[in-house]
């Protein structure tokens, strides 16, 4: 397997959570409620899925895809500095 259909998986499963998440929420109809769920999910070595920047710009402030990365990776790097040390 390549390296480019390895990512096309992981893409495609990222895509199924997404649809999960959406599908086992409750569906509120109270037309009081705006509230929106807006799937945002970064792997821990800064993969995205395809439709991750859709999701991102649906959130009202701006947020830069290479800083939400590098927070993700970030992240996972100090959780291995004290997971080995």
């Amino acid at each position: 397997m390549s390296v480019l259909e390895f990512c096309e998986r992981i893409e495609s499963a990222y895509d199924d959570v997404f649809y999960n998440l959406a599908m086992s929420l409750p569906n509120n109809n109270n037309t009081n409620n705006n509230n929106n769920v807006i799937p945002v999910i970064i792997g821990t070595t800064g993969t995205i899925s395809k439709s991750f920047r859709k999701y991102v710009s649906k959130i009202p402030e701006k947020h830069e895809v290479k800083e939400l990365q590098k927070t993700a990776i970030l992240g996972t790097a100090h959780i291995l500095r004290k997971v080995l040390m």
